[in-house]
């Protein structure tokens, strides 16, 4: 349990709270709120890439409201024993168990800071559970303090937003035409889909889009 009602008691409006957990046997969630997965696996314009700050939290603030500030979102899952692909180094043995992972330490005891010795991982990482979640939260919309349990879920998750380059090579065939015929829709749905995200104006992404080289065709 996280006592968040706590931090209702003199909040000037909804606060943000990212948590992290490490576990032996999988994903985390809430038991009395929704758990829901953040927005992923979507094309989306190719300048995001420089405004992805901006992005991701107009995304998440838009998501927010679409769900009335009453859910509770997964960002990330990853399972430390396996890597592939990697969104970055896995987090070496003594560092986890640092944070609380004290079932890989000898016999589950935590080890004096600065010199944890801990059991040999099982090929490829470690035996632990990566979960982030997410969630706004007001005195409103989250009247008890969040209930987590331990899941035995180990998919691995993590918001994935996809840029498509168009190929601005010289090409003569048919398919190539057809490519090109391609473009504009393809741009237009990849607007559309970061409008809908984050509730940007469509004018505003399409003359970013054009700037970009993402232009109609």
């Amino acid at each position: 349990m996280l006592p968040i009602r706590l931090g209702t008691v003199n909040a000037d409006g909804p606060q943000d709270m990212i948590v992290l957990m490490l576990t032996e046997k999988g994903r985390v969630e809430t038991t009395n709120y929704r758990t829901g997965r953040i927005p992923s696996n979507l094309d989306i314009p190719i300048f995001t890439k420089v405004e992805f700050g901006d992005f991701y939290r107009a995304m998440f603030d838009t998501q927010v409201k679409k769900d009335d500030m009453r859910m509770v979102y997964l960002e990330y899952a990853w399972d430390m024993g396996w890597c592939d692909p990697c969104a970055a180094d896995p987090v070496p043995s003594d560092k986890l168990v640092a944070l609380g992972a004290i079932w890989l330490s000898p016999a589950g005891a935590t080890q004096p800071p600065g010199s944890p010795t801990v059991r040999r991982p099982p090929i490829g990482g470690s035996n632990v559970f990566i979960t982030r979640l997410h969630v706004r939260y007001d005195a409103a919309h989250f009247p008890e303090d969040l209930m987590f349990q331990e899941t035995a879920d180990r998919a691995s998750f993590q918001g994935r937003y996809i840029l498509r380059h168009p190929y601005t090579g010289k090409a003569s065939c048919a398919a190539a035409e057809d490519y090109r015929h391609s473009l504009g829709p393809r741009f237009e749905r990849e607007a559309a889909t970061l409008a809908g995200l984050t509730g940007w104006d469509m004018a505003s992404i399409r003359a970013k889009m054009q700037a970009s080289g993402q232009g109609a065709k």
